[in-house]
């Protein structure tokens, strides 16, 4: 059983500790299992890569890494860090909501 994480691809979080604490970004992509996220702009690292047809120059690239999810936090529609809740929605559908602002997001 996978656990329950309050972020989703394409979400805007805001990150709470370690070395990018304070700054935001889009995420990329979710590993549910890891428990980690990759966000945008955020924890990147430098990647030593070889020349090869898809990039003949090589050298160093900088790339984004992955973050545990329990540093981040989902940030709403106001630009506000909050806890998210989950309730019913129109259309009897599960959605989750900002609990600081009450308003769903998308």
């Amino acid at each position: 059983m996978q656990p329950k994480i309050h972020i989703k691809k394409g979400d805007n979080v805001k990150v709470l500790s370690g070395d990018d604490k304070g700054q935001t970004g889009k995420v990329l992509k979710v590993e549910v299992k890891k428990y980690r996220a990759f966000v945008e702009g955020v924890n990147l690292v430098s990647k030593h890569t070889k020349p090869s047809s898809k990039n003949p120059q090589g050298g160093i690239i900088k790339k984004e890494a992955s973050v545990h999810i329990s540093n981040l936090m989902l940030v709403d529609g106001k630009g506000n860090a909050t806890r998210i809740g989950r309730r019913m929605g129109s259309k009897d559908k599960l959605v989750r909501y900002s609990k600081k602002s009450e308003e769903e997001i998308k």
